[in-house]
Order: C-alpha cells, then structure tokens, then sequence
C-alpha cells in the first residue's frame, strides 16, 4: 500500500512538473495529426474493450490516455485512476493499448490520446456501449381465424441501444410490417412492428416469424403457429370399376372430404333424381350393384362444417356388356358420359379392305386367262404359214398330221 501511495503521489507530481514545463498556449489548444493514431469501438454492454494509442512517428515523446471527462487514465505505464477495470495490455514507445472491462452505459464517450510534444498531439477513440434487447414478444389479436379473414400481428423487441430493426416471415415469404420507435427515460429504444395480413386454408400449420435485427445479437426471434379453420374440400375416388362403366357390374365410389373442423359426416344425393332403392351408402362410400341404364345420371357427395358445404359431382353412364374388343378405359366424369363408335368404324375399315382385296383379284385372273388364251389361239393357226397351198393350209389349221405332234395345249 506505501509502494502504490509514493507511485500515485510521484506521478502526480510529475505531470504537474510537466505541464507546467510546456508553455501555455500550447497546453490549452492540442493538435490533432496523424502521427497519433487509434480507433473507434464497439462493444456489448458487459464485454471488454480495448482502446489502443499508436504513435507512427516518436521521439521519445509521452503517450497517456484520458477518459472522456479529460481524466488520466494511464501516464505512460502508470495508471493513476483508480478504476481497476482498466488493465494495461501493452506499453511501448510507439503503443499504448488499455482494456477496459464489464463496460457500462456510464463507460461510453470519446477517450483521448494524447502525445506530450510541442504542441501536443491528440487523437479519439470513441467507445459505443451496445445493450441488446429483451427476447421479443408476439401478440397475435385472434388466437383462431377462419379463411378469408384478416389478422393482426405485433412484435416488440424493449430496451435496446440502438433500436432494434423487427422484419416478419411467414412460411418462407417475408412480409412487411409498420415499426413504432419509442426512448425510454434510460436512454434506451423500445420498437414494436405491427403486421396485418389475410390467410386462407394453405395458412393453417404456418409458422409467422419476428426477426429482431441488432448489432449485439445474432439470430434472435420468436414465432407463432397460425390456426386457420376452413371448409372442406371433397373429391371422389372411384374404387371399382377402373374403366367403363357396364350394365350387371357393380359402381363403388368412395367420398374424400377433408375440413377444419374435420366434417363429422358425408351425404349421398342424385341430383334431379331419385337414388337407386339399392344403392348402399355406408358412411363415405356408396356401391351400387346390378347397373343398367337406368341408373344413369349425376351423383352428387356434400360434406359440411361449421365454416360452409362443399361437394363433388360424378356422372354414371352405363354402357352395354363388354364386347371382345374393349375400347380405352376411362372415368364417368362431366363431360365423358357420351357412348362411343369405335366398333361400327372397325367393321366399316374390315369390309373395305376385303372388297378391295375381292377387286384387285379380280383384275389379276382376268389379265392372266387374257393373256394365256392368245397363246393357244397363236399356237391353232401356226401351220397355215408354212403350207404350199391353201389346201394344204386347210388340212394344216384344221389339225392334220404334218405338225400334230408340235400342236400343245396348257389348262390350269
């Protein structure tokens, strides 16, 4: 304690030696030049910060660091005020560099570095204390909404410094909100962002997201799941057949309905008909057996909840027995209920072809016994060239014996 006591008093005593030594003028009004040099900083509020004084140029100069209200924190080595949070980190001829820990709001100000030369020389470092805000907090104004509706969202992230910056996600869609900015007698910034916005069905199970920005935390939101109800949604699924639709099968349709609330239960109804006195409806499903024709129509699946009806429509066309060859396959749906012929333009194509084929016979055997014909007639006359006389030519064409053996006939 004597050793720290004569320490204090020694510096003290110096620089009162010193400042008295440099002349006045030069005293009251530093210089600001850049042989002196050091930096801002930014620190979190309960974090370190080091503020360093560096001197590109000295000869042999004094370098000490003063606290914004112009308070010698360290003289060359030495640290006179009594604020044990301040460390020396290093000392040389070109360096002073000084840590100060578990900074508070009360640390932030412009510190000095100050070079004793003739003038002196001053350089700032100012300090920005950062204080992070509270974890946010979202409010939703309805709890349940119902599809088509509009809600509204706040978000507020407290007692920061600087204030917050609040953006919205919804799913992985960013949408805008309105920021309010408010000072607190602290010194401090409250900011909450308001966000209005319409859902619908897709927005059940969705997660809304508030992301706070701020220099002195990274990654800090809060979410809230949307409850949306809506009406149902129904479709029907053909269980069998997976084709036509034939007189004696049976027709088993099955009615989807999906709805928050989930519908309790489905109707079955033949739109401007009666349905068949047949028909089994078993909570979703409905078969009917035995088709014929004059089953033939719309029928109609309805599913209600609190918010609506909804339904789906499916139209019968019963067609005669499969014959052997089948055409596509295809759902009774709107729209292709009207019966098709391909079996009449398949005979149509068939008789074609054979009538053609027929022809072009035809013509061929009438070429060939044309043409064979000739040949047998050419081979009747052929002796009457070569005779004397026209007895002798008679005798010859009427088949004599002088060229009977040359005289052939073919017959197929």
């Amino acid at each position: 304690m004597a050793n720290a006591g004569c320490v204090s008093l020694a510096t003290i005593l110096f620089l009162f030696i010193f400042q008295a030594a440099l002349p006045q003028g030069a005293a009251q009004i530093p210089v600001v030049s850049q042989n002196l040099v050091t930096d801002n900083v930014s620190v979190v509020e309960g974090e370190m910060a080091i503020i360093s004084c560096r001197v590109k140029d000295n000869d042999d100069s004094v370098i000490q660091l003063l606290n914004p209200n112009r308070q010698t924190i360290y003289f060359r080595d030495v640290r006179p005020l009594k604020d044990a949070r301040f460390q020396l980190v290093n000392f040389s001829d070109n360096e002073l560099r000084v840590s100060l820990s578990n900074v508070s709001l009360s640390d932030e100000g412009r510190y000095v570095c100050q070079l004793y030369t003739d003038p002196p020389q001053e350089a700032y470092a100012d300090i920005t204390v950062l204080v992070p805000p509270g974890s946010p907090i979202i409010d939703a104004r309805d709890e349940l909404l119902s599809e088509g509706n509009e809600t509204e969202m706040t978000c507020t992230a407290m007692s920061s410094k600087p204030a917050a910056a609040i953006r919205w996600m919804k799913g992985d869609k960013e949408l805008p909100g309105k920021p309010k900015v408010e000072l607190t007698y602290d010194r401090m910034y409250t900011v909450t962002s308001r966000l209005t916005f319409t859902v619908d069905k897709e927005d059940d199970g969705v997660p809304v997201v508030c992301i706070v920005d701020h220099p002195a935390v990274k990654d800090f939101q809060v979410q809230k799941y949307l409850e949306v109800q809506y009406k149902p949604e129904v479709k029907i699924m053909v269980e069998f057949p997976q084709g036509l639709t034939r007189e004696g099968e049976t027709l088993e349709l099955t009615c989807q309905a999906k709805g928050k609330p989930q519908p309790q239960r489905v109707n079955w109804v033949k739109v401007d008909d009666e349905m068949p006195s047949h028909a089994v409806i078993t909570d979703a499903d409905l078969y009917i057996e035995n088709l014929n024709k004059s089953y033939n129509g719309t029928y109609r699946c309805v599913a209600a909840n609190s918010l609506g009806e909804s339904s789906d429509d499916y139209i019968l066309f019963v067609y005669d027995t499969a014959p052997s060859t089948e055409p596509a396959a295809h759902d009774s749906r709107a729209g292709e209920g009207a019966p098709r012929t391909v079996d009449h333009a398949v005979i149509g194509g068939v008789v074609a072809v054979v009538v053609f084929a027929m022809l072009c016979l035809l013509i061929v055997l009438g070429r060939y016994f044309a043409r064979h014909k000739g040949t047998y007639f050419t081979h009747e006359a052929k002796g009457a060239d070569d005779a004397a006389d026209a007895d002798t030519a008679i005798i010859n064409a009427e088949g004599g014996h002088t060229n009977s053996d040359e005289k052939k006939e073919y017959y197929i």
